[in-house]
């Protein structure tokens, strides 16, 4: 019986070890406790000493432990997840070398070994490098947002990670709020999307078509204020055709030694770029398509609503101002449901496109016919100009990209909180055709 007790046990471990840090790898819509999931199954494979036979010298049970408690508040859909996952999987692999001779013949040790080294294989770790300490002190890294937060976690300061919220701006222009909320405004000229003690965010709008209230974003502003040691203020400009891959002082980074702690990546030359500032845990994404720009970040939720009184106008936190919008504020490119306009006003309001055709073309790049497929349609509208269906379509992969809640990546028409709602085809239609007939008015 004991011979047939011990794969149980070892089956344990690796779950403890492998399916545990597999959980984390994969966007958790509402993760579990997993910290003490894996207690749990500690507990079951390796506290019955009598059933495993375990010698007690044998560590194999502390160093589960401790990569559960170094591991268990990472989250992949954050920035710095491979770093961290890896370090504290060099140090998991450490700890079963330095207890390697008490558990010679032990097949819980061996399942973990087996189960480090294919984690290893999975994620593109490397043997050599920087490990993870089980004291939260000694691996607080200020200018590393998820590590102190982790730490803090760790102290008993926050029962859960960090939560992060998003904001993007795209086509005509078209706002998704940290609330989730999306608005189609007018802004024309220079409005704060971000304005808080860690990051300015401006951006300025022009008319897209003579004659409409219709406007597009042609050039982003981005300050990255100074923080400690981390970094001194940076800022970065984009204008239509000059997205450069550099900070206005020619840097394309922040803060000293290897890992900087705020960085530059272009990904597309001229087209598109990314900024990670680790310090603040916060990612932004900034893309030319056609003559006019997107923005889409990802924030902290503790940075990003940490402003005062007087910062208070910031698109992104409140959403536009109600005399700047031109929708029905409630999360959908429409402003009255259900009424007809004259056909003169629907030939001046659509330059190009049928409604059909515009469908169509919208349709391919986005088959979920969601609130960034109508934007999709309403710019074609209202503009003419095919390149607003890249910008859509964009906009959505950098929510699924930067947004932290899957379940929320879709917002349906009638629905500001991303709660699919009913509505035919023929209220979509309508409700375009009414709010294309404001916009030329």
């Amino acid at each position: 019986m004991g011979l047939r007790a011990a794969p149980s046990c070892a089956a344990a471990a690796a779950s403890a070890a492998a399916a545990g840090a597999e959980q984390r790898h994969r966007p958790q819509l509402c993760p579990p406790p997993l910290a003490l999931l894996l207690l749990l199954l500690l507990s079951l494979g390796l506290l019955h000493a009598g059933d495993c036979q375990q010698p007690a010298q044998c560590r194999i049970q502390k160093c589960t432990t401790d990569f559960v408690s170094l591991t268990s508040h990472l989250n992949s859909a954050i920035d710095g997840f491979d770093s961290e996952f890896c370090k504290a999987l060099r140090a998991y692999a450490g700890c079963t070398q330095r207890t390697s001779k008490a558990c010679r013949g032990n097949l819980v040790y061996h399942s973990a070994v087996l189960g480090i080294s294919d984690l290893m294989s999975q994620r593109n770790c490397s043997k050599d490098g920087p490990t993870s300490s089980t004291n939260p002190e000694v691996t607080h890294d200020p200018c590393n947002y998820h590590s102190h937060a982790g730490a803090r976690e760790h102290r008993g300061g926050d029962l859960s990670p960090p939560s992060y919220l998003f904001c993007g701006l795209f086509g005509d222009p078209h706002l998704r709020t940290f609330k989730d909320h999306f608005q189609t405004c007018k802004v024309e000229g220079a409005w704060p999307l971000i304005d808080n003690n860690y990051l300015s965010v401006q951006v300025t709008n022009v008319p897209v078509v003579p004659g409409s209230s219709a406007t597009a974003t042609n050039k982003i502003t981005i300050i990255f204020k100074a923080h400690r040691e981390c970094t001194d203020q940076k800022v970065y400009q984009a204008v239509t055709d000059d997205l450069p891959a550099a900070f206005v002082d020619g840097s394309t980074s922040g803060g000293d030694g290897d890992t900087k702690s705020l960085l530059i990546v272009e990904r597309e030359s001229g087209r598109y770029v990314e900024m990670h500032a680790r310090y603040i845990g916060t990612t932004v994404f900034v893309r030319q398509l056609g003559r006019y720009l997107t923005l889409a970040i990802r924030m902290p939720e503790d940075l990003a609503m940490s402003y005062e009184e007087s910062q208070d106008l910031q698109l992104c936190v409140n959403g536009c101002p109600l005399s700047e919008r031109i929708d029905d504020g409630q999360g959908q490119v429409s402003a009255i449901l259900g009424h007809s306009v004259p056909r003169t006003s629907l030939a001046q309001a659509w330059p190009g496109y049928t409604l059909e055709a515009a469908n169509a073309q919208c349709h391919e790049k986005m088959p979920v016919k969601d609130i960034y497929f109508q934007s999709c349609v309403f710019d074609l509208l209202t503009t003419g100009d095919a390149n607003f269906t890249a910008a859509a379509h964009s906009a959505l992969e950098d929510v699924e990209a930067l947004h932290p809640r899957k379940e929320r990546w879709h917002i349906f028409p009638s629905s500001s909180h991303g709660t699919p709602r009913g509505g035919g085809h023929l209220s979509v239609s309508l409700g375009l055709t009414c709010l294309i007939f404001i916009v030329f008015l």
